[in-house]
């Protein structure tokens, strides 16, 4: 009989720290989901901000988490997202941890890939207009420093020939040939703005049209604009938009070169290192734990 009893405590036990255990698991899975999770920094592209070997804490929950099949996403099929309300939206100079918006080596149309990320400062919201004078980031009607100066100098003190010439960057366009020292303007697209549609406009938007309509958008001799087989006038943009730039001018992939992210693949806000670990060395930077992200 004590030996029954014993068996069905021990039983009992084991239940309760399964249940336990699988409590602790989905806690686990809903604060990575909706609220906090950990990424770690391959490069230097955002220094001295965030340093290779830095692990930080992405807050996902202020701006919104987001929902989508992730099953669908990691064999690269399309996928809808949807974005939970937050109660902050993000801002002119935040750290942002995104899906990279382009396939490898092809930035001339949007895929959604799952399992690449970037992070980056964002220097333009949707709405804005963005100019790059003498390697200065200027915002039409908004004044205050914005994205990394020390970056900007960097880009400022490029000479404009030689062998060390600025190079060219989005749009990619012989006609407009814009630099990383001088670019735009570029009205970034904000949710439910209304462009009319010519050649600067294709040219600055087409990949954007093609990834919302989830077909290709053309040009004909004529100059006007297809998408499909109906000639658009003006185009209604279903998404915002964001201007990304890493604070190591040198070093980073960014919008520069790709164009502008869409708020879908925002994973959140990169706030505090809690780890950094020196990748040539393995020893841990105490320095740098805890430290926040500005």
């Amino acid at each position: 009989m004590k030996e029954r009893q014993q068996i069905v405590r021990w039983v009992s036990r084991l239940i309760n720290l399964f249940f336990y255990l699988c409590l602790l698991v989905a806690i686990y899975i809903v604060m990575q989901v909706f609220v906090v999770t950990s990424f770690s920094i391959p490069s230097d592209s955002m220094s001295p901000s965030m340093l290779a070997g830095d692990c930080v804490l992405v807050d996902k929950c202020s701006g919104g988490a987001r929902i989508f099949n992730v099953l669908k996403a990691l064999d690269s099929k399309d996928v809808n997202i949807y974005r939970m309300p937050g109660w902050r939206n993000f801002k002119r100079n935040d750290v942002l941890v995104f899906n990279f918006p382009y396939k490898a080596e092809r930035w001339d149309s949007i895929a959604f890939d799952v399992m690449k990320y970037y992070v980056k400062r964002c220097v333009a919201l949707p709405g804005d207009t963005l100019e790059i004078r003498n390697g200065y980031y200027k915002l039409r009607g908004v004044s205050g420093e914005i994205g990394s100066l020390i970056a900007q100098q960097q880009i400022a003190a490029l000479p404009d020939s030689g062998t060390n010439v600025v190079i060219p960057c989005f749009p990619w366009s012989d006609e407009l040939k814009w630099t990383i020292k001088e670019f735009g303007p570029l009205p970034v697209p904000a949710k439910g703005q209304v462009v009319k549609m010519n050649s600067l406009s294709y040219t600055l938007y087409r990949q954007l049209i093609n990834w919302e309509q989830k077909q290709l958008s053309r040009i004909n001799e004529a100059g006007e604009i297809l998408l499909g087989d109906s000639v658009v006038r003006e185009y209604c943009f279903q998404e915002n938009y964001y201007f990304m730039a890493g604070d190591n001018a040198y070093n980073s992939q960014d919008s520069r070169y790709w164009g502008m992210l869409p708020e879908s693949f925002i994973v959140g806000r990169a706030v505090r290192v809690w780890k950094s670990v020196n990748p040539d060395t393995d020893e841990i930077r105490w320095n740098r734990i805890l430290r926040k992200i500005e």
